[in-house]
């Protein structure tokens, strides 16, 4: 048993399913073995940044088996504001990081468990070391783009649903005979696209990673409805750019632009190139909710588990990580601003290319 600690918890960047699971496990590993107390910091970064301080401490009983099947995180979470360039009401930017030093201080905190992508992890880790705040940090993204772990929380569980879409597409897609594709969330790695579309049957698979030809990709269509079956599956990674090397994004209010339309304008180029009907679905969003599925329940306890354990162990600057069928820590100065993308000639490539799916050209 080690001195009592106060622990402090958030989730920072893009919401997914499996975070409750995470946040449960740590509470269960700091409170029921080694007797410290757990604070959850609400909405990420905000809750040590705004005055007054917002935080919750749990206790088991607030944590119970019910919070493995609930989506989304119960403490809320943020991915906009970076503290280093805060937004002010005036339109200028300042740089609130002292803040959330200071608000970690207030809470009398031992150490913080942070949970985020690839990015959140970077800036957190950045405030942790100016703030001199001990830090472990847990992979969650849909995108499955941290550097350094297998798996992340959350895309267990994107990839899931897609592979749910596309059961739905085929039906309808060979009732109607038409060409339906899906574009799926994943930034600019082609992870659930790729996975997706193996486990789903598809005809073509487009991913960031890989380039392709217009040309190509009608020939493979074509070729399916030569062979006899009226009807194709297509599924294409948000992050695509055109034939021509074209980012297709969506202009928001405020000037923020975001990865959209790629579907839309796949479906009207396979329209006029191969002369079939076309349909599109965006899943988007749809993605990141819903109840986690089995494999992001145990990745996110053992994640948890293993987190609590390193500050145990006075183990700082380290991210817990899925390697080789079991969870091990790496250093997060060597995860930090690598980017973990398709390996454009390893197995799962590989694999899609053996099962006669066109996935992009051969460099």
């Amino acid at each position: 048993m080690t001195t009592p600690k106060r622990l402090g918890i958030l989730t920072s960047g893009g919401d997914c399913a499996g975070l409750n699971s995470a946040i449960r496990a740590v509470v269960h590993r700091a409170v029921g073995t080694y007797g410290w107390s757990v604070i959850g910091i609400k909405d990420g970064t905000l809750g040590l940044m705004n005055r007054p301080l917002e935080t919750v401490e749990f206790t088991l009983s607030d944590l119970t088996g019910s919070l493995l099947r609930l989506g989304g995180t119960v403490l809320g979470t943020t991915n906009k504001g970076d503290p280093f360039a805060f937004p002010m009401p005036d339109g200028s930017r300042k740089d609130r990081s002292a803040d959330f030093a200071e608000g970690y201080r207030q809470l009398g905190l031992d150490a913080l468990i942070v949970i985020g992508g690839d990015g959140s992890l970077k800036i957190l880790r950045r405030l942790c070391q100016q703030g001199k705040i001990p830090m472990v940090g847990i992979p969650k993204t849909i995108d499955n783009d941290v550097h350094l772990t297998e798996y992340s929380i959350g895309f267990s569980t994107g990839l899931d649903v897609a592979v749910e879409a596309l059961d739905r597409l085929q039906p309808t897609a060979a009732s109607h005979h038409r060409v339906m594709i899906l574009e799926v969330m994943g930034r600019d790695a082609g992870h659930i696209a790729l996975q997706a579309g193996i486990a789903g049957g598809v005809d073509v698979i487009l991913i960031p990673e890989l380039r392709y030809g217009m040309e190509a990709v009608a020939t493979k269509l074509r070729g399916v409805m030569k062979e006899g079956r009226s009807h194709g599956l297509v599924v294409v990674a948000e992050g695509v750019k055109t034939d021509m090397g074209e980012k297709v994004q969506v202009n928001w209010s405020g000037g923020e632009s975001r990865y959209g339309g790629i579907g839309h304008w796949l479906g009207e180029q396979i329209a006029k190139t191969v002369g079939c009907e076309t349909r599109v679905t965006v899943l988007g969003h749809v993605q990141r909710g819903g109840t986690p599925s089995m494999r992001d329940r145990v990745l996110a306890s053992s994640f948890g588990v293993h987190a609590v354990d390193l500050v145990a162990k006075g183990r700082f600057d380290r991210m817990v990580a899925w390697h080789d069928r079991s969870v091990v820590d790496v250093a997060l100065e060597d995860v930090v601003g690598v980017y973990r993308c398709v390996d454009a000639g390893g197995a799962l490539v590989r694999t899609a290319r053996g099962l006669g799916i066109y996935v992009g050209e051969i460099d």
